[in-house]
């Protein structure tokens, strides 16, 4: 696909790849930092110029619905399309300088997940959707050779990309980062409609979508916005697509302010549940991130933090019940 559109009089192009539709001038630089108007095409400037690059167990991503217990090359680059103020890679996700040093071609990254026995190559650490041509080129190779693709994203994709992910990839994480739309305009940069756009057609699309949630209390933790939220995941996406509640820790811009407790991400699970969704998780926080069967409530998954201690899964299914679980299992 093309990522950009020129406009009528050529004196400007207009990004696709995120929902700030930067227009720019030659020379120019979208929000993200990373994508420019250069002769009046877009240049990914990070295109294969990774910033990190790392093998992790998928349930990090967090994906506990996706090839449990196995592992994902996780790679990110510099830039964000976002400004949040409690990101945990801001040394990257908030930089613009690219390491040109380091250069990673699609191939070899596909090389590298085969060396480390990755089923799952992961978009991540910074917003995957500002260096799409080069996830994309990646992806399609490792789809090529039986590997997963997985975007971890603050879901502020353009239509014009999600509608073209289904070709390569199988699952997302988004961030559901508030229920405030002036929050996520005037603090985090970005837009809850445009959010909720992503979920809703990711969804429709057929990608297997996961929902993280960081709870920072004070700022989008009460009942008021954690009832919608949960409602909104159950009546519009699913009761069957797992909500992960996350636990802050001081970072960034955000040091001063307190840790989220327990007892917060329990009342938020409990609120989740009354809705009627199915597979609810805590993260960040040291309790077991199990998995049971919504019919016959069999202990299916039991994960001790990202470790996968016990797996009873036959064919996707209950063993107890024959109940088809949710998610991607092969």
């Amino acid at each position: 696909m093309t990522y950009y559109k020129t406009a009528p009089n050529k004196e400007k192009i207009t990004c696709l790849l995120c929902q700030h539709y930067c227009q720019l001038k030659e020379g120019q630089v979208g929000i993200c930092g990373v994508n420019k108007n250069e002769q009046g095409e877009l240049k990914t400037l990070v295109y294969g110029h990774p910033s990190a690059l790392n093998v992790d167990p998928v349930e990090k991503k967090p994906l506990y619905h996706l090839l449990p217990g196995t592992k994902a090359l996780s790679l990110g680059t510099v830039g964000c399309n976002f400004k949040c103020p409690f990101c945990q890679n801001w040394q990257i996700s908030q930089e613009h300088r690219v390491n040109t040093d380091l250069t990673i071609t699609p191939s070899q990254m596909v090389d590298l997940a085969l060396e480390y026995g990755a089923a799952s190559i992961a978009y991540t650490y910074n917003e995957p959707t500002i260096f799409y041509p080069y996830a994309k080129d990646i992806g399609v190779l490792a789809k090529e050779r039986g590997i997963k693709n997985i975007f971890v994203t603050n879901g502020f994709e353009s239509k014009e990309i999600v509608e073209d992910m289904p070709t390569w990839l199988d699952a997302a994480n988004v961030d559901l980062k508030s229920w405030d739309a002036a929050y996520y305009k005037k603090v985090l940069k970005g837009g809850l409609e445009a959010v909720k756009d992503t979920l809703r057609l990711m969804v429709s699309l057929s990608i297997w979508v996961e929902v993280t949630t960081l709870l920072i209390e004070g700022e989008n933790d009460s009942d008021a916005d954690l009832e919608s939220m949960a409602a909104f995941i159950a009546d519009e996406l699913g009761v069957y697509v797992p909500w992960h509640l996350s636990a802050f820790h001081p970072d960034y811009k955000m040091k001063e302010h307190h840790n989220t407790t327990l007892a917060t991400l329990q009342r938020a699970q409990r609120i989740a549940k009354e809705a009627g969704l199915l597979y609810v998780y805590l993260g960040n926080v040291p309790v077991h991130g199990d998995t049971y069967c919504p019919e016959c409530h069999t202990l299916l998954i039991d994960r001790t933090g990202y470790a996968v201690t016990l797996n009873k899964l036959q064919d996707g299914k209950c063993p107890n019940c024959s109940r088809t679980i949710e998610g991607v299992w092969s």
